[in-house]
């Protein structure tokens, strides 16, 4: 403990301040994000409270802990915070976190944190100097973990935009059937036709093929019983798989969960075969085990990765899934009907260039995920013992050195 350190009450220091109710904050595409009590819900054209500002749930049986740089709404299920001294506001994020606010229960049947539980709570609070200091280095960490998410987001929707333009709507060869300019490089551009012809699946480029999933990749079967798993080794579960993402960036580890597991290998594509969750598909960033209610999918071949993990990303897909999902309670689908999902198939060469360009793409995204999770660990190491004093400024420094 650092014993310069003012010693006080969250109630002498902040005032938790009810968010209201909000229409269609689901539907509304506005400037201004509306926050919930476990994290961001929507959108809103008007702000309830400026940047920056934090965010702490209020009901529910887990309440997040939210930070906004810029103005925000928050309903009616969480509180926005108002400090009451001179605290700065990322400094503020990082203690009540450390302070565990969202985890204070008051015992009532719906799970809540009331201001007086809250209130009555002792924290310390260092000089506004430090309190800077420990925001700029804490949030650092916070800020390219955001920005590697930004640009996994960005990268995403260039590889699914080629796809799309490609494999699904085929437009180099509508340019080409129409003697317009594809806009692609002579050397791809080539490799289209220039017409269509029929097949059973409708038209499709002259000289393509039909077929079905089985034919570019297989679900291998390497079921591992719980006491055959290290306890360390990566575990997926459906709730670490991106909603509709392909970026898998969360994952924990095989001895939080006692039942049987599937190994992975990384770089093979995770697909979620409950009912909800057939829009969560992600790349295997590490090797590891998943969920049984996880199928893995690993491409036949090298050229046909990408091509696999953005096919059965689509919307299209999905809802083929979904036809074929079984069951009452838990609808689930299965590699039995999933492989037999018709496909157009694009000549060998073709698929080797989308493999080349989009794989840059999806090896960036694991890039960026592998040094995020490092970031991450080191901002959770250094929270605690920043924010209770136990770790100088210096030395937190110098723990960063190399770091990202």
């Amino acid at each position: 403990m650092a014993i310069d350190w003012r010693q006080t009450t969250w109630g002498e220091e902040i005032s938790l301040e009810y968010g209201k109710s909000l229409r269609d904050y689901k539907d509304v595409k506005g400037q201004f994000r509306v926050y919930g009590t476990n994290g961001p819900v929507g959108w809103t054209t008007d702000p309830l409270a400026p940047g920056p500002g934090v965010i702490l749930g209020r009901k529910g049986a887990y309440r997040g802990v939210e930070y906004s740089k810029e103005p925000f709404f928050v309903i009616d299920t969480a509180y926005y915070v108002k400090p009451k001294t001179d605290l700065n506001m990322r400094w503020l994020y990082y203690a009540i976190k450390h302070y565990k606010l969202g985890e204070i229960d008051d015992g009532s049947p719906i799970p809540s944190t009331t201001r007086s539980a809250v209130y009555v709570r002792a924290l310390q609070v260092p000089s506004s100097e430090i309190q800077r200091a420990i925001a700029h280095i804490l949030g650092s960490l916070d800020d390219k973990i955001e920005l590697n998410r930004q640009m996994n987001r960005t990268l995403e929707k260039m590889a699914q935009a080629i796809f799309k333009s490609w494999f699904i709507e085929f437009d180099p060869v509508h340019a080409k059937a129409e003697g317009r300019e594809t806009g692609l490089p002579k050397k791809i551009a080539d490799l289209f036709p220039d017409s269509f012809e029929d097949s059973e699946l409708g038209e499709i480029p002259k000289g393509w093929t039909t077929g079905k999933l089985a034919d570019l990749t297989d679900n291998p079967k390497r079921s591992q019983k719980p006491g055959d798993v290290s306890p360390r080794t990566p575990y997926i579960g459906l709730k670490h798989l991106p909603r509709k993402s392909i970026a898998l960036d969360s994952w924990g580890f095989a001895d939080e969960v006692d039942s049987q597991k599937s190994y992975f290998h990384k770089g093979e594509i995770l697909f979620g075969k409950l009912r909800p969750y057939f829009h969560k598909t992600g790349i295997a960033p590490t090797d590891g085990v998943c969920s049984t209610d996880i199928l893995v999918l690993c491409p036949k071949e090298a050229q046909w990765k990408s091509y696999v993990l953005f096919l059965v990303s689509t919307k299209a897909f999905v809802d083929f899934t979904d036809s074929h999902s079984a069951g009452t309670k838990m609808p689930r689908t299965n590699w039995k009907d999933m492989s037999k999902y018709p496909i157009t198939l694009p000549p060998q060469d073709l698929m080797e260039v989308f493999e080349n360009t989009c794989s840059k793409y999806t090896e960036r995204i694991v890039e960026n995920i592998i040094e995020s999770r490092t970031l991450s660990q080191t901002r959770d190491t250094l929270l605690p013992k920043l924010i209770s004093g136990e770790l100088t400024i210096p030395d937190a420094k110098k723990l960063l050195e190399g770091v990202g």
